[in-house]
């Protein structure tokens, strides 16, 4: 991501608005900087190795060097940089950390925010991208925004729902990380702002009634209601969405 931004700042871009959402690291956005210029050193003044775990050994990050660049920050998430919530815990299982790694990864990232930017820690999307978000905005200075407010912006969303009676939205999982910012839950929010009912077709649905209804989402049809077998709901995903589509009219659309 450092080495995108610094190319793109090479090339005369002046503004910046950066996607965080997925990343294969943990490391709290720290290879991000040292990318743009940013030395992290130990005690005896090594320079750290990459990756999460070495950020438990950092004395002193040296900005000096680092390249000036205005970015906004477009995010998916929510969730702070550690904790319960946090970058390690929500997102680490998914790139391959065991349980044990986790610990390791929150402890570091606790000990990076404590020298990088305490105060940020815990603003909404910290824990974007394994914690780019929180270097974005703590050594930065970049603006954090949702990712799906911006891109119903740029698309005109709002204006695009005059005359609706219904929205359809959805995602491969509606999952609790759906509530922490997804594109779904901010389609439901725009909707209900117009009050406009708003429902979701998803490969899977692991939420209840209730989560959905918090989320603005008045009901969900998942194709896993229809066959179990996720191999099976990939492979037939286009027939399955037509019988869904056939069960949200039923329930939604007024017979004429």
């Amino acid at each position: 991501t450092g080495d995108v931004i610094a190319a793109a700042v090479r090339a005369g871009c002046r503004r910046i608005v950066l996607g965080v959402g997925g990343s294969a690291c943990t490391d709290g956005g720290a290879g991000m900087l040292t990318a743009l210029g940013a030395r992290l050193l130990d005690a005896a003044g090594r320079e750290l190795p990459p990756g999460g775990a070495a950020l438990s050994r950092l004395a002193l990050l040296d900005l000096t060097g680092l390249s000036e660049v205005d970015i906004e920050l477009a995010s998916d998430v929510d969730n702070p940089l550690y904790g319960p919530r946090g970058a390690a815990a929500v997102y680490g299982p998914q790139k391959g950390a065991s349980a044990a790694d986790v610990e390791i990864l929150d402890a570091a990232l606790r000990h990076w925010a404590s020298i990088a930017g305490p105060s940020f820690a815990e603003r909404p999307g910290a824990g974007a991208a394994g914690g780019v978000g929180f270097a974005a905005m703590a050594v930065l200075g970049a603006r954090m925004r949702p990712g799906i407010e911006l891109l119903l912006d740029l698309l005109g969303f709002d204006a695009a729902l005059a005359g609706a009676s219904l929205v359809v939205t959805g995602e491969g999982s509606l999952d609790e990380q759906t509530l922490s910012g997804k594109a779904p839950a901010g389609v439901a929010r725009a909707a209900a702002a117009q009050g406009i009912p708003c429902v979701a077709v998803s490969g899977r649905c692991a939420l209840s009634a209730r989560d959905l209804a918090a989320a603005g989402i008045s009901a969900a049809y998942a194709l896993t209601d229809l066959e179990p077998d996720p191999a099976r709901c990939m492979a037939e995903a286009a027939p399955l969405l037509r019988r869904l589509a056939r069960r949200v009219a039923a329930d939604h659309v007024p017979n004429k």
